[in-house]
């Protein structure tokens, strides 16, 4: 990382983590056992802000605020009256001076050496003219009453500037520091159904300038500090002042605000404390850095890289997050209230919708045994109500690992209608509401999956730059992600009618409407099964790998080995198109288990790639006790795996069960006979299979002691272990 890229706001903005007037009912029996260890102090200040006064408004700026104040107290072990809160909802307002003094009060005054610190800042960001920098720009965050003043063809600005993040920081006497900022700095505005962090519109920084009372608070600053003007510099220049500064984006690139299933967050925060929620071991800041970053492209935009720095001569990048060990064990939600009322912040958020109704959790304590079940009931947002089913009521602070999800039989894909379909609007909503499970929404009312809407030159142009490989005509309808980015092979030509658009893209539909089902029993994280996998190059080169967390015992994301040559971006292996791959599968448990290999391309086209022997019973999908499996077995199997396009991302999951597969196996070797094939691996267009699948796993998965929906299927960790490795072919 050149210069402190992140100091000028790492290219994001100051996330101040703020927690407000937290529940005492928190210090139960059950909690203070956490907090009763022998560790420094831990403090937090966490700021949010949503509502900006006449400017674009933000609505996941809060819900970070509550996602880390959940993960400080739940798994760190901060106590709730050392967190404060700063957001538009409580008593210190997210004002200029609100932000300042909280940072002086809370955490200057307070902090002594070897403490604990965080701050965290969600909202909105911006650029300020400052010649001390080589492209003269210093990143700021924006206090929600923000002013501006007209001066000679400049604006004045009441921002909050890298410059004074860095002078506080220094004051903080404790070396244990972290900041996170979620905000962006270029790009304001919304993008398909996304928000973008910042206020800044390309091509206006340089009209923006610091006014009088920044300059001025920052030489009140060098004078308490005993710094000059030419040590603040130096120092500036080599590093950042304390710890670890976390960004949720490069200064250059954007930031999203998401929104989810029932709520909107930072697209960063969310899956960044989801994460943590769900690490067993201590991975240093890298690691843990690069696995958020696949993540968080796939909910934002390829164009948002989180990043990282470390103070300099320190090794804080080989230390862990927040520069603390986790002091409970990994979990999916934990209890809020008596009656069992739960927080769900350590959900994937592609699953949520597995945990409305009739999820099955076990209630665990520090030391992760197992004390009772509960049983959702329903879910708004990340709040969850739950009935006990088995043992004693849980107190609130007791952790809630998952037993079991359950697939809703009703569950839709959601399709956003872009504006760039102009009056055929009514038309495209009345044609997709005629198709099973397919739901059109408006955007920016909520989730969407993808965007129907039409190539328009301002995309096209971006997609030549993005060095797109085969860009659409302008006028062609087809599908882009909730950022605006193009699914590959989803457009037609021009001179296509919106009919003609609309029953081309019917079977497109389909296959993406599977693989979304598939992906809802991915459960790597929660599942108690031995079984992994890796993949490599035919040169055995390192690509990835998966394997289930709780079952195996290891830290979730494996690194990389540091000898593989291959190409890493935000957390993927760049694959060139025609690399050879094989996979490894390995079964660690003391059963025979039954696995299908699936592969989800760019364009969302799903194949099968084992079993693929097409003329054998269940066993064509067995992996014995104690195997490792190599597919394509040299000397056995006839076909290669080779990675081909579409370009961008492509997944491979492994679905591993302890009953066979025998439906599903049924219907794909009915398919293979029409096809007249024997063996190989096998596209997927008839999506009937992923449905017979998925009554498989839920057919093994029904011996738990809980009512569930009839119509939904369910997934019992103990039975079912899903994985994922995911690489982009190039």
């Amino acid at each position: 990382m050149k210069r402190r890229q992140i100091l000028h706001f790492a290219g994001s903005m100051l996330a101040t983590l703020g927690i407000s007037q937290l529940e005492i009912q928190h210090k139960s029996l059950y909690y203070a056992k956490i907090l009763a260890q022998n560790t420094p102090r831990k403090l937090a200040l966490l700021v949010g802000i949503n509502d900006y006064p006449n400017n674009t408004k933000l609505r996941g700026c809060i819900t970070d605020v509550e996602l880390q104040k959940e993960l400080l107290i739940n798994r760190f072990g901060f106590n709730p009256a050392d967190i404060l809160l700063v957001t538009d909802e409580t008593k210190i307002k997210p004002t200029r001076d609100g932000i300042l003094t909280s940072f002086e009060e809370h955490i200057i005054k307070q902090a002594k050496p070897g403490d604990v610190v965080v701050f965290h800042y969600s909202g909105h960001g911006s650029r300020v003219v400052d010649k001390d920098e080589t492209d003269g720009l210093n990143s700021t965050f924006i206090p929600i009453d923000q002013t501006k003043i007209e001066q000679e063809n400049r604006k004045l600005v009441s921002d909050i500037m890298g410059q004074t993040l860095f002078l506080l920081m220094s004051a903080i006497n404790t070396e244990n520091v972290t900041v996170v900022l979620d905000s962006c700095h270029s790009g304001g505005g919304k993008r398909g159904n996304l928000t973008m962090r910042s206020l800044t519109r390309e091509g206006d920084y340089y009209k923006y300038y610091p006014n009088n009372q920044e300059l001025e608070y920052q030489q009140q600053w060098l004078s308490r500090l005993n710094m000059s003007e030419a040590e603040f510099k130096q120092k500036r220049q080599e590093s950042i002042a304390k710890g670890i500064v976390i960004a949720s984006a490069k200064r250059n690139q954007l930031a999203a605000d998401a929104p989810f299933e029932g709520f909107y967050a930072g697209a960063f925060t969310y899956l960044m404390t989801q994460y943590l929620w769900q690490e067993t071991g201590n991975q240093k800041i890298s690691t843990m850095l690069a696995n958020v970053s696949r993540t968080t492209t796939d909910y934002s935009l390829t164009s948002q890289i989180p990043e990282f720095e470390a103070q300099k001569n320190t090794n804080n990048e080989n230390k862990p997050t927040y520069l603390l060990k986790k002091l409970t064990p990994p979990a999916e939600a934990v209890v809020k209230e008596d009656g069992v009322k739960f927080w769900l912040g350590g959900a994937n958020p592609e699953s949520l919708v597995t945990f409305d109704k009739d999820a099955v959790f076990a209630w665990v304590d520090n030391t992760g045994a197992e004390k009772g079940k509960v049983q959702s009931i329903s879910r708004n947002g990340l709040l969850g109500n739950g009935k006990v089913i088995e043992g004693k009521t849980p107190p609130p602070g007791a952790l809630l690992q998952e037993r079991a999800r359950s697939i809703p039989a009703d569950f839709t894909l959601k399709i956003g209608l872009d504006d760039s379909l102009g009056n055929t609007t009514t038309q495209v909503r009345g044609s997709l509401e005629q198709i099973s499970r397919i739901q059109p929404v408006s955007l920016q009312q909520g989730e969407v999956h993808y965007i129907l809407g039409k190539m328009t030159e301002t995309l096209a142009k971006e997609a030549r730059q993005n060095n797109f490989s085969e860009v659409p005509e302008v006028g062609s309808f087809g599908l882009y992600t909730p950022g605006l980015e193009l699914i590959p092979g989803s457009f037609g030509k021009a001179e296509e009618t919106v009919e003609q658009a609309l029953q081309r893209l019917r079977a497109k539909l389909k296959s993406l409407l599977a693989a979304r089902l598939v992906k809802l029993t991915v459960n790597a994280e929660s599942s108690r099964l031995k079984v992994s996998a890796k993949m490599k190059t035919l040169n055995q080169e390192f690509v990835g790998t998966a394997f289930t967390v709780r079952g195996i015992g290891k830290s979730t994301g494996e690194e990389v080995a540091t000898t593989t040559p291959i190409k890493v971006e935000a957390g993927v292996p760049l694959l060139p198109l025609g690399t050879q791959v094989q996979l490894e599968l390995i079964n660690q448990e003391e059963r025979n288990l039954y696995v299908a290999v699936l592969v989800i391309d760019a364009s969302g086209e799903m194949g099968i790639v084992f079993p693929n022997t097409w003329v054998e019973g269940v066993d064509a999908a067995l992996l014995k006790r104690g195997e490792t499996k190599l597919l394509p077995q040299p000397g056995v199997d006839t076909f290669k795996l080779t990675v081909s396009k579409p370009l961008g991302n492509t997944e491979v999951l492994v679905i591993a069960s302890v009953a066979p597969l025998r439906e599903s196996l049924k219907m794909l070797q009915a398919i293979a006979t029409a096809r007249g094939m024997r063996s190989g691996p096998m596209s997927l267009e008839e999506t009937d299979v992923v449905d017979s699948l998925l009554e498989d796993i839920n057919a093994g998965s029904r011996g738990l002691t809980a009512e569930f929906d009839p119509t939904a299927r369910v997934v019992d960790t103990t039975k079912i272990g899903a994985m994922s490795i995911t690489f982009k072919a190039v």
